[in-house]
């Protein structure tokens, strides 16, 4: 089970494939088994590399502040201890906030850039429901298979909870079981509300693609639209009919999209 000392702590860490290194960042409160549907897939064009983020799972669970430029730096000092200079960078949802800031902070590590269900941030983000806010703000039953299941139904199309029943008990049981401490998620929930990179995005220089679903309650789609037309050049594509977790749902159209960005000739 690899772990590497980052940043004065343990990360967990799994490489699979070769070719060009992908490094997938998981999303809010997740870790690297949130790409179940992407490892193997990805692995067989790029070699890819999963982590579960301080405090999530098998890594270290640290007390203080957890910041998104904190996770950003980790993954740059994780790339950096096993030898690699610079990787496509793929960040889903909170993931897509660390993906952002690695972008900023270190353009010559990034080669490509996929954010996936996400946002800028700051007071132009479209919010979603109160009463989905509600729910991800609680820390009521935090790693029960119960919560679970309540919030699934969010991130979730009811058409996929309804019909993909092992598939749900799988996703349940993996989050239920790769427990995250509360203060590790409230420091996650804080470093959220007050991402903001809006004003930032323009220096992006990395070829970008923006993904959504266009069923997205946590994520209105609207801030992926927004966050493209901010970064030069991105591209923009909505999948019909996906939810927060398209990619997971969606995953053979999500693979496919972010296959032949990552491997297309970049001309500018």
């Amino acid at each position: 089970m690899p772990k590497v000392s980052v940043n004065g702590l343990k990360l967990f860490y799994e490489i699979e494939g070769d070719g060009e290194p992908v490094v997938l960042i998981p999303g809010f409160a997740a870790g690297r088994w949130i790409w179940f549907k992407q490892t193997a897939e990805l692995a067989r064009e790029f070699r890819v590399i999963v982590f579960d983020p301080r405090g999530v799972s098998a890594s270290d669970k640290p007390e203080g502040p957890q910041t998104i430029s904190l996770l950003a730096d980790d993954i740059a000092h994780l790339l950096q201890t096993i030898g690699i200079e610079s990787a496509h960078i793929v960040g889903a949802s909170f993931g897509g906030f660390v993906a952002q800031e690695f972008a900023l902070k270190y353009p010559s590590m990034t080669r490509k850039l996929v954010l996936c269900c996400t946002s800028f941030g700051g007071p132009n983000h479209v919010v979603p429901a109160p009463e989905t806010l509600e729910a991800l703000a609680s820390t009521k039953g935090l790693n029960s298979e119960e919560r679970m299941r309540a919030n699934l139904l969010l991130a979730f199309t009811p058409e996929y909870v309804q019909t993909q029943v092992a598939e749900v008990d799988e996703i349940v049981h993996l989050r239920a079981t790769n427990e995250v401490p509360e203060h590790i998620y409230l420091s996650q929930l804080y470093a959220a509300v007050n991402f903001n990179s809006e004003s930032r995005l323009a220096a992006i220089k990395s070829p970008t693609l923006v993904l959504s679903g266009d069923a997205d309650v946590i994520v209105p789609v609207q801030n992926s639209r927004n966050l493209a037309a901010k970064i030069p050049g991105a591209k923009l594509n909505i999948v019909k009919g996906g939810s927060h977790t398209f990619f997971i749902e969606q995953a053979r159209e999500f693979n496919q999209l972010v296959t032949e960005f990552l491997t297309a000739d970049f001309h500018g």
